[in-house]
């Protein structure tokens, strides 16, 4: 009988100690949030970091494409302008901007993109010194 209640003793014993305490349980589960917070915040900041870069591409090729169409003209006097670049592009708005420089043979093309839709200002500038000539 002895031997018996030794062996229930052992079983009773190897049941307690085999699984997770729950603050073992508590632990593991505050380390997985603290690590899937950064990786969510990682991600926002991805998508924050691509808009961006869209935004710095789609611009500049917008805005070269405008200084070629300006530059293609005869005359710069008096070019002050704004639009926008139709149903291709609803959200992006362009202004240019022409004046004199301390050089009386040049003048300052300035073309700027905008995109109305980006929350934090979306404006692309691009700058040419040109010879009023030619």
């Amino acid at each position: 009988m002895n031997v018996s209640v030794c062996k229930e003793i052992k079983m009773a014993n190897k049941k307690k100690t085999s699984g997770f305490t729950l603050v073992e349980v508590l632990v593991a589960v505050a380390i997985l949030a603290i690590a899937l917070v950064a990786v969510f915040r990682l991600q926002s900041q991805s998508v924050s970091m691509a808009t961006d870069a869209r935004f710095t591409t789609s611009a500049a090729l917008l805005a070269q494409s405008k200084m070629a169409e300006v530059e293609s003209g005869k005359s710069f006097s008096g070019l002050n302008q704004e639009g926008n670049f139709g149903d291709d592009y609803p959200q992006y708005n362009w202004r240019v901007e022409v004046s004199d420089t301390k050089i009386a043979k040049f003048k300052k093309i300035e073309v700027t993109v905008f995109n109305k839709d980006m929350p934090r200002g979306g404006t692309y500038k691009l700058v040419l010194y040109k010879e009023a000539g030619g």
